[in-house]
C-alpha cells in the first residue's frame, strides 16, 4: 500500500510539472479525464437559435369549424427559441450541430466555452439525418476536434460525452460505446445508422459531441430513447464518417445533403428466409424490387440477390445500407458484395444522384383556372424519392394541392389517376382535364396503398 501511494504522488508530481496532455494508458485514464476534457471542451459549443413563427388559429384546417372561425383571433407572429450544442471542426469556424437545433432558425448564437460569442449562418441542413453545418461569422484560430474514421470504432471503447444538458452550461459525461450499427431505434427527426453509448445525453446535449480517449470525435450526440425524458444509458451519436460527408458537401457549396439513389426494394434476410435463398448464416437485404433506372441493376443486380456489404461492411437494414452509400457520396464508386444461388460476389455499384428522367415538367395552375394555385409534377426517382413514393410508381404526383384543391381534398404526395373518368397521364394534361369536367369534378387519386375518390363542384 505505501508502495502505490509513493507511486502515484511521484506520478502526480510528475504531471504537474509537465503541460497539460491526452492520458495514454489505462493507468492514467483511471486517475482521471481532466487532460482530455481540458483539451476537448474549448471545441465545444452551446448553441441558442431562434425563428419567428406565425401563430394561427386553433381551428385552421378543422374540415368542419376551420371555414366557421376564420377569422378568429388575430395571428401574431411569436420567437420560438431552441437551446443545442455543436462541435467546431475546424479553424475558420465549421461547426456541426443537429438540425433540429438550428433548421430554419432566423437568429443562431454560437458561446464558447471561454464565453466568447459570435452569430453564425447554416450552410447545409438535412432533417432526415438531423445533421447541419455551420460557419461562424468571422472565425479565426477557432479550437476544434479532428473526426476519427466511425468505422475504426469498437464496441466497449471508452467514450466522453460534451453538451450543454438542460441549459446549465458545459458538462461531460463519460460510459463506453454499447453498439454499433443501431437503425431504426432513434428517436426525434433522424434516421439510419447511430452508435449507441452509454454516456448520459439529456436535452441540450444534442448536437455535442462523443470523443474518444484520444480526443477525437467519433460521432454527434442526437437523442436518446427514454420514457421519463432523462436519461436512461441509451443514447445515440451520428457517426462522424457522415459528418464528414456533410462538411465536403458543405465546403462544396451545397445547401442541401445530397443522398446516393440506390433504387431497390428489399427486406432484411432473417433466419427463415436465408435457407430458402441458401445462406449459412442469416444476414443482409433481399431485393424485392428494383427500378429499371437504379445504378445497382445497371451493375447487373436483380431481383432475389441478397446485397450482403457495400465497401466490406455487412449491411443487414435499408438504413443500413442507405448510411453506407450516403458516406461513399454521390460521383464515387462504391464496391458491393451480393449473393445469387449461394455465391458471393462483389460488384462495382456507382453512386448517383436521383435522376429527373422524365422531366418532372412542373404545372401551376393560375388564376382563373379550375383550382388555381394547384401544382402537379410528373413522376421520375427524383419525385419517388422527394415524397417517398413506391418504386413503381408513375404519372402525376400533386407537389403542391394549393388553397382550393387542399380543401376540395387533395394532398401534398398524391398520385392522380384520373379526372371525371378520363386517365392522367403527364403533368399537363391535368388544366384541360379540369377546365373539361368542371363545374362538377371527380378526381380519383392514390394515396399510398389506398384509393380516393374526391367530388366536389366549382
Amino acid at each position: 500500500m505505501r508502495i502505490l501511494l509513493i507511486f502515484l504522488m511521484v506520478f502526480c508530481t510528475s504531471l504537474s510539472a509537465e503541460e497539460p496532455r491526452v492520458p495514454t494508458s489505462t493507468t492514467e485514464i483511471a486517475l482521471s479525464f481532466a487532460p482530455l476534457v481540458r483539451q476537448a471542451a474549448p471545441a465545444v459549443v452551446n448553441i441558442y437559435a431562434s425563428r419567428v413563427v406565425q401563430a394561427s388559429s386553433p381551428f385552421q384546417g378543422d374540415p368542419i369549424f376551420g371555414d366557421f372561425f376564420r377569422e378568429f383571433g388575430q395571428a401574431r407572429p411569436r420567437v420560438q427559441n431552441s437551446l443545442g450544442s455543436g462541435v467546431i471542426l475546424s479553424a475558420d469556424g465549421i461547426v456541426v450541430s443537429n438540425y433540429h437545433v438550428v433548421g430554419q432558425a432566423t437568429d443562431i448564437r454560437v458561446v464558447l466555452n471561454d464565453r466568447r460569442e459570435f452569430s453564425a449562418s447554416v450552410l447545409l441542413g438535412d432533417e432526415e439525418s438531423d445533421l447541419a453545418i455551420l460557419r461562424i461569422d468571422g472565425g479565426e484560430g477557432m479550437p476544434h476536434l479532428d473526426l476519427r474514421d466511425s468505422d475504426t470504432v469498437e464496441v466497449g471503447e471508452l467514450a466522453l460525452a460534451i453538451g450543454n444538458p438542460f441549459g446549465v452550461g458545459q458538462t461531460v459525461s463519460s460510459g463506453i460505446v454499447s453498439g454499433l450499427a443501431r437503425s431504426g431505434t432513434a428517436t426525434g427527426n433522424a434516421r439510419g445508422y447511430f452508435i449507441q453509448t452509454d454516456a448520459p445525453i439529456n436535452p441540450g446535449n444534442s448536437g455535442g459531441a462523443l470523443i474518444d480517449m484520444a480526443g477525437r470525435l467519433i460521432g454527434v450526440n442526437t437523442s436518446i430513447l427514454t420514457r421519463s425524458g432523462g436519461s436512461n444509458g441509451i443514447g445515440f451519436a451520428i457517426p462522424s464518417a457522415l459528418v464528414a460527408q456533410f462538411v465536403d458537401q458543405a465546403r462544396a457549396g451545397k445547401t442541401g445533403f445530397g443522398r446516393p439513389w440506390a433504387g431497390i426494394g428489399g427486406q432484411p434476410v432473417d433466419a427463415q428466409l436465408s435457407e430458402s435463398l441458401g445462406l449459412i448464416v442469416p444476414g443482409g437485404i433481399v431485393i424485392s424490387d428494383l427500378h429499371e433506372q437504379s445504378p445497382f441493376r445497371a451493375a447487373g443486380f436483380d431481383v432475389g440477390d441478397v446485397v450482403l456489404a457495400v465497401d466490406s461492411q455487412p449491411v443487414n437494414t435499408p438504413p443500413e445500407m442507405i448510411y453506407r452509400m450516403s458516406v461513399r457520396g454521390i460521383g464515387a464508386t462504391a464496391q458491393v458484395t451480393r449473393a445469387r444461388d449461394g455465391v458471393s460476389e462483389t460488384l462495382p455499384v456507382q453512386m448517383i444522384a436521383p435522376p429527373e428522367v422524365p422531366a418532372r415538367d412542373l404545372h401551376i395552375l393560375a388564376k382563373g383556372e379550375v383550382l388555381p394555385g394547384l401544382q402537379v409534377v410528373n413522376i421520375n426517382p427524383a419525385v419517388i424519392a422527394e415524397f417517398g413514393l413506391p418504386l413503381t410508381a408513375d404519372g402525376v404526383v400533386v407537389q403542391d394541392p394549393g388553397p382550393y384543391a387542399a380543401r376540395a381534398g387533395l394532398r401534398a404526395g398524391d398520385i392522380l389517376r384520373a379526372v371525371n373518368g378520363d386517365d392522367v397521364e403527364s403533368a399537363d394534361q391535368i388544366a384541360p382535364a379540369l377546365e373539361r369536367a368542371a363545374p362538377r369534378i371527380a378526381i380519383e387519386a392514390q394515396r399510398g396503398a389506398q384509393r380516393v375518390l374526391l367530388r366536389f363542384r366549382v
